[in-house]
């Protein structure tokens, strides 16, 4: 059983994983998301400062919400995210599709050359370990 203090309250809980607040906490959080959610469909192109003072939440989470892709910024903002990996400006996450893509292209060259290649069959039926008529 792996025992951590909340980062929020310090209460101590049972962390099973993700970020290490406790259960009333995590509640707590998802409340004040759907509570911006709410404010941002009510007021379309609000700033993160802006819903950060109307909804009493740091601008740190929000920024936190746009990272995980929960958020995302319209085109018109103010705000700009930028990609980890090039620095092109994003709506939302972590990576430009671009990045995300070359990312997965990439892996996806690695798995495929760690795959064990076919070998090829002896042409010579009277050698091969079959069974055959006689």
């Amino acid at each position: 059983m792996n025992v951590k203090n909340c980062k929020l309250c310090g209460r101590i809980f049972n962390y099973i994983g993700g970020p290490p607040t406790c259960p009333k906490c995590r509640e707590k959080m998802e409340e004040k998301f759907q509570e911006v959610k709410g404010y941002i469909r009510e007021h379309p192109g609000v700033g993160i400062t802006d819903v950060a003072e109307a909804c009493e939440v740091d601008p740190g989470q929000i920024r936190q919400w746009l990272r995980e892709e929960r958020l995302e910024l319209t085109e018109s903002s103010a705000s700009v995210l930028v990609c980890e990996t090039c620095g092109a400006p994003i709506r939302s996450g972590r990576f430009c599709e671009k990045c995300k893509n070359r990312t997965a292209n990439d892996l996806q060259e690695l798995i495929d050359a760690n795959k064990p290649k076919p070998q090829p069959k002896k042409g010579n039926d009277k050698e091969s370990p079959r069974m055959r008529f006689l």
